[in-house]
């Protein structure tokens, strides 16, 4: 496991956090607070929190706004990535992704899987980039969001992280958009 290069600047990431949920409020929203701490335990600013209920077009109205937000880098959301008819979060922003990040789900499986074993293929986490933006698509379970924050986003999120980490490729993900342009 590769640690922190200290010789790099800390660069604070500008985070959404969705939490997609038809019975939760901000009161008693345990996955988003998990993510909540973490993000500004490691130094990244909370550029947003809300909730929306478990309805393809408030999760993608939403996500769309953050993408198109230049004050967002990232989007996490938490909720809806299981089996169940309401469970809709992967149908509403998987559609939004210019590029998947399949690696994201696979290892966060894996990680997962040292936890709960095989219960971990109920959820359907995703990640992908739109707009220049990292969308994370988790679990809504305290114990999911920490797997993810702690095993994959905080190094992956930490500029001074090597060999790398998605900070450094940042000013390129939109790329591929300006091609073209003078």
């Amino acid at each position: 496991m590769s640690s922190p290069d200290k010789s790099r600047p800390f660069i604070p990431v500008r985070i959404a956090v969705l939490t997609v949920s038809d019975s939760r409020s901000l009161a008693d929203d345990k996955s988003g607070d998990t993510l909540t701490a973490r993000i500004e335990e490691a130094g990244h600013v909370l550029a947003a929190r809300t909730i929306v209920p478990d309805e393809v077009q408030d999760i993608r109205a939403t996500v769309k706004g953050w993408i198109a937000d230049p004050e967002v880098d990232a989007v996490i959301t938490t909720g809806g990535t299981g089996f169940t008819g309401r469970d809709v979060t992967p149908e509403a922003v998987e559609p939004l992704f210019e590029k998947r990040m399949d690696g994201f789900s696979e290892v966060f499986h894996r990680i997962s899987y040292d936890k709960i074993g095989t219960s971990t293929i109920q959820s359907r986490a995703t990640a992908g980039v739109a707009g220049a933006t990292y969308i994370f698509v988790l679990p809504g379970s305290p114990g999911a969001c920490r797997d993810a924050w702690d095993g994959i986003l905080k190094a992956q999120l930490d500029y001074r992280h090597r060999p790398c980490n998605f900070v450094e490729i940042m000013p390129r993900l939109d790329e591929h958009l300006r091609r073209g342009t003078t």
